[in-house]
């Protein structure tokens, strides 16, 4: 899935990196933490005067950048196997978690009055449910004035991690959705509109009545939509509040032998969210210098950042996982 990189450009990225100022750091990628990275960068540069320069051109774009070394840090809502990190001789760990909602645009309809089914969410994006009054919706919104409009889907139109977690945690739920469609940070989308970025796709949703499509949380909060009341594991209904983002969380398994690969989508018990996910930083492992920098803002942003990221709707990483990250960095670039 990699441009390979030849001996020569790495000896260009390796002179490139090293006439970079002190006081700069270019890093790109996934739109779903970009509000956060925005926010820890400002005040990073409050603190140090050192710029963190940060593009939000989705996950697809920043594995591209990093594995070509036009910057110095790369950002992915996917996480890289550890196969294709040795491939492209990247490291990579986790620098925050959040949700993904599924957002809707129904006039009268409030934000979390609407229940989906993690099947119906499966056949709605799948293109086999297309009216708003469906019986199968009907069914869980008793009360609930559905008008009989078709559905507008809105989905990334770029590569996107967002999509990755968004198509993981419907192959989870749906045996249909896993079977035609599976997961994977591009699908060919059998219905809707597409959009680049959480930007984008949130756009899409605000600007088109009868609507409907996922946006990392941050996005929705920001833009004050609505979204959907979903379904855990057991079928339970839950809403991406914090504590319930927290219950998935907490059943994260990390190894730093496998770069912390891994997935936390429909996660077991009664009140955890289904759709979560950690996005992750890329580094070279020629550029240790670099690196250095590198580390120096995510362990400043980790040591200072969690109300930024909490306000922002992000849930900060827990000790115990941020003391993990610093021994992977330890016996790697350090």
């Amino acid at each position: 899935m990699f441009k390979k990189v030849t001996q020569g450009l790495v000896i260009a990225a390796i002179a490139a990196t090293s006439m970079i100022a002190a006081d700069k750091l270019n890093g790109a990628g996934a739109t779903f933490p970009a509000p956060c990275y925005y926010d820890w960068a400002y005040n990073y540069e409050k603190a140090t005067h050192i710029r963190v320069n940060y593009q939000s051109i989705g996950s697809g774009g920043g594995i591209k950048q990093i594995t070509e070394r036009v910057v110095q840090f790369g950002a992915t809502d996917a996480p890289l196997t550890p196969k294709e990190l040795d491939a492209a001789k990247l490291y990579q760990f986790p620098a925050v978690f959040g949700s993904e909602v599924v957002a809707y645009n129904i006039p009268g309809v409030k934000d979390g009055a609407l229940k989906l089914k993690n099947s119906v969410v499966a056949e709605i994006f799948a293109g086999t449910i297309t009216m708003w009054n469906d019986p199968k919706i009907v069914a869980d919104n008793a009360g609930l004035n559905l008008p009989a409009q078709k559905i507008v889907v809105a989905h990334r139109s770029d590569g996107s991690g967002t999509t990755y977690v968004f198509t993981d945690y419907l192959s989870h739920v749906s045996p249909m959705w896993k079977s035609k469609f599976g997961t994977g940070k591009a699908i060919g989308w059998a219905t809707g509109v597409g959009g680049k970025g959480n930007e984008g796709v949130t756009n899409i949703i605000k600007q088109t009545p009868y609507s409907i499509g996922y946006i990392e949380t941050a996005y929705k909060d920001k833009n004050h939509l609505a979204a959907a009341t979903l379904q855990t594991a057991s079928g339970k209904w839950v809403e991406a509040k914090t504590a319930n983002v927290q219950n998935a969380i907490k059943q994260a398994s990390w190894s730093k032998k496998d770069h912390f690969y891994g997935s936390i989508v429909a996660e077991k018990g009664d009140s955890t969210y289904p759709i979560v996910a950690a996005t992750y930083i890329l580094m070279p492992r020629e550029t240790r210098d670099i690196n250095k920098q590198t580390i120096a803002f995510f362990d400043y942003s980790f040591r200072n950042g969690d109300k930024a990221a909490e306000k922002l709707g992000y849930i900060p990483l827990p000790v115990e996982t941020t003391n993990l990250i610093r021994e992977y960095w330890n016996e790697n670039v350090k």
